[in-house]
């Protein structure tokens, strides 16, 4: 690719992408715009969910099971507590895959280490929503 410069002379121009990701218009590492926006999307969906969630938290202080499930039983609450989650889950996610793709070079144990932080945060939001479900439903 060239560029004409100040004089009209011709200069070199390299790209770091690969005539594919031209063709694609992706940037290096194809994903990262995404990962960036769904980032910043989950962020403030956690700032505007966190007020609720700390009332909803100091509303269970000092309760049992009973009471917890009593006032996780209202859906509107339990709905606030299960999307807090989701959005966690998924920030936790794609900050920890960033910091993976970023610092491990090798590309068997990068893999390996994706893998395993989705899996983690599939299985941690799970467990805390069937636990919001077990508290609603008082079981």
């Amino acid at each position: 690719m060239s560029a004409e410069g100040a004089h009209g002379a011709q200069k070199h121009v390299t790209s770091m992408r690969t005539p594919m990701g031209k063709v694609r218009k992706l940037g290096p590492a194809g994903s990262g715009t995404s990962d960036f926006w769904r980032q910043r999307i989950t962020g403030v969906a956690m700032t505007l969910l966190i007020l609720p969630v700390i009332v909803v938290i100091m509303m269970l202080l000092g309760r049992n099971q009973a009471g917890a499930a009593q006032i996780l039983g209202s859906p509107l609450i339990s709905l606030i507590m299960i999307l807090f989650i989701i959005a966690s889950a998924i920030h936790m996610k794609i900050g920890m895959q960033v910091v993976i793709e970023d610092y491990i070079q090798n590309e068997k144990l990068k893999l390996v280490t994706v893998m395993a932080n989705n899996f983690f945060s599939i299985a941690v939001a799970l467990a805390a929503i069937f636990a919001i479900f077990k508290l609603a439903s008082g079981v």
